[in-house]
């Protein structure tokens, strides 16, 4: 699993780099890729203990039943990784709806929150952002 943990976390990190120098260009891209980052961290943190998902909504309820639930996330960064779950859904898939340049600062904000949480989390296994 250690493996698929640090491949994991790379992505995160890359994903959230990303998402950075996307956010002038296309808040719809940035959205995508800040939710992305924050996929990619809490699936290395999952993956370390041993648990991998098939479906990103089980990802997410994972995140509230096993992180905010149990009291290791506050309910505002489950409520975070919600949040980007939405705008990466109207970015991805809006049709007429696009995600504007404040709602994509804010993702940006959220996923850097999360990659920190799991950093904190297990700082020998995910050493910081480093360059993120």
């Amino acid at each position: 699993m250690k493996d698929l943990t640090d491949a994991l976390w790379a992505r995160a990190k890359d994903a959230l780099r990303t998402a950075g120098h996307d956010l002038p260009v296309s808040p719809d891209a940035a959205v995508s890729r800040a939710y992305y980052a924050a996929f990619y961290a809490v699936s290395a943190m999952f993956s370390l203990r041993g648990r991998t998902f098939r479906k990103h909504s089980a990802v997410e309820a994972a995140v509230h039943r096993d992180l905010v639930k149990a009291g290791l996330w506050p309910e505002e960064l489950g409520e975070g990784y919600s949040a980007l779950v939405a705008l990466r859904h109207t970015g991805d898939y809006g049709d007429l709806d696009r995600v504007s340049s404040g709602e994509a600062h804010r993702a940006v904000a959220l996923a850097t929150e999360i990659l920190r949480a799991v950093a904190k989390s297990d700082p020998d296994a995910f050493g910081g952002l480093g360059e993120a």
